[in-house]
């Protein structure tokens, strides 16, 4: 694994610090940046659009930026990431390359293809600075678990993309994600280059959080958006890559069986899949009479229900005990989708 083990002596107070670097600069950023993307990054309200007046975005070069300074900070701080710069470099790199796709974006729409093609560049530079001896599935074709890990990358970013459609709703799942993958590093599941990166997003958002609560002065656009699922990747990667397939399952479920749900279905229904659309069981919910705070409040509860699923399978790793937790959390995710839907 890439990185060194976390001294559990040191590091509560060294990740908190972190935390703390980031929060502040993400809320610093966010502050000094909004007035400038007024003039010139306003997503309007449209036919599919959950708020009501023209809003700026590109919070996320704030959240992104944070997250870079809080890294580099690492380095004084946690001196046991020193063997891992060259990852965490390549690991930035490719989060800024994909930052600026964002931006790009978020100004001038790109075409489906040639995001596709830049986010699968991106994906695929996190999977090569994997260790040479990384495995998740060892029984399946090195070939196909990369194809396999390629195609799960390019999701997850782009469900990322996907999810950010109310105040707060990428923050409800980032933090818990991030959160709980810190717990993990707790335990010695996650290596001290993917608690440092964890420590820093979980930050970053948190103080992009106040600036994003109902009703938003800013949301995160393209530029926050896509690095963040690309980020969220790599640190459920290394999860997994550590023998914790189970927890790296079970800390994104709501998001990613709410986003591939309603893909299948859309998809089915024969409409256009890349197109915007109000069609997620959440927002269905919004539709249907739920407040942001209430929606946001019920995701949260439920990602922490799966928090404490996944530090269950870490603490008792056992192929029974992997099966309980996913059962038990494919049925809570099921629960929350099915009273969205019927909240419409």
């Amino acid at each position: 694994m890439t990185g060194g083990a976390i001294s559990l002596d040191f590091a509560p107070l060294a990740f908190a610090l972190l935390l703390a670097i980031a929060f502040g600069v993400s809320a610093g950023l966010v502050a000094v940046l909004r007035p400038l993307l007024v003039r010139y990054v306003m997503a309007k309200p449209n036919q599919r659009s959950s708020h009501r007046v023209p809003t700026p975005q590109g919070g996320g070069i704030a959240v992104i930026a944070a997250v870079v300074i809080a890294v580099a900070c690492a380095f004084v701080i946690v001196p046991d990431i020193t063997g891992a710069a060259a990852t965490l470099a390549i690991l930035i790199a490719a989060t800024l390359g994909l930052a600026i796709v964002g931006v790009s974006d978020d100004i001038r729409p790109l075409g489906a293809a040639p995001r596709l093609v830049l986010q699968a560049l991106a994906v695929g530079i996190v999977i090569y600075i994997l260790p040479s001896d990384f495995r998740i599935v060892p029984f399946l074709p090195y070939w196909l678990e990369v194809a396999l890990m390629l195609v799960a990358g390019v999701w997850l970013v782009n469900l990322i993309n996907f999810m950010d459609g109310i105040d707060l709703m990428t923050v409800s799942e980032t933090v818990p994600i991030t959160a709980g993958l810190l717990i993990a590093a707790a335990f010695g599941a996650l290596p001290a280059d993917g608690a440092v990166v964890a420590a820093a997003l979980c930050g970053a958002m948190l103080g992009f959080a106040p600036f994003n609560k109902p009703i938003a002065k800013i949301f995160l656009g393209d530029v926050g958006s896509l690095p963040i699922g690309l980020l969220l990747f790599w640190l459920l990667l290394l999860l997994a890559g550590n023998g914790h397939l189970a927890a790296a399952l079970l800390l994104p479920l709501y998001y990613v069986a709410d986003a591939t749900i309603t893909l299948i279905r859309r998809f089915i229904a024969g409409e256009q899949v890349t197109q915007a659309h109000r069609s997620h069981f959440y927002q269905r919910a919004l539709d249907g009479g739920l407040t942001v705070p209430v929606i946001i409040t019920r995701v949260i509860i439920l990602n922490v229900s799966l928090i404490v699923l996944a530090v269950t399978t870490i603490l008792f790793p056992s192929l029974e005990t992997d099966a309980i937790a996913m059962a038990a959390g494919c049925a809570l995710v099921g629960f929350r989708l099915y009273r969205f839907q019927r909240s419409a």
